[in-house]
């Protein structure tokens, strides 16, 4: 399934190193399977058109209205390595204009929200 060229912000032309502007390192330590949330802060700022680039406003929209998108899947989605993705993710994150839910551990067995998370992750990559 192919998406229409608009809903691809990178593309072929552009470089990973352009997209972080040469970082390779993210601000947060993001996990894999964590998954993110467009806050309000991130919709307001995004329908005003201020902040971030292209990708930002794509994984603003792509983590909105109850769309929670874990790590992997918006590399995925936007055909990014997920260094790259990770680097994008924790940069909003720092600018509060996503939340990202870390995986809790899978050492306390009474962790229903933990079990439903990763059931929760594991449904949407099945998706993909």
């Amino acid at each position: 399934m192919t998406m229409p060229e608009r809903d691809e912000p990178t593309g072929a032309l552009v470089r990973p190193y352009a997209v972080t502007r040469g970082r390779t390192r993210p601000k947060l330590e993001i996990a894999l399977e964590a998954l993110v949330e467009t806050t309000v802060r991130g919709r307001s700022g995004m329908i005003r058109g201020g902040q971030g680039g292209s990708e930002h406003q794509y994984i603003a929209a792509m983590c909105d209205g109850g769309r929670v998108q874990s790590l992997a899947e918006i590399a995925a989605r936007m055909q990014l390595p997920l260094g790259v993705a990770r680097v994008l993710v924790a940069d909003m994150a720092h600018d509060g204009l996503v939340a990202v839910y870390e995986p809790t551990s899978l050492e306390d067995e009474t962790d229903a929200v933990g079990t439903e998370l990763l059931e929760r992750v594991l449904s949407g990559l099945r998706r993909l």
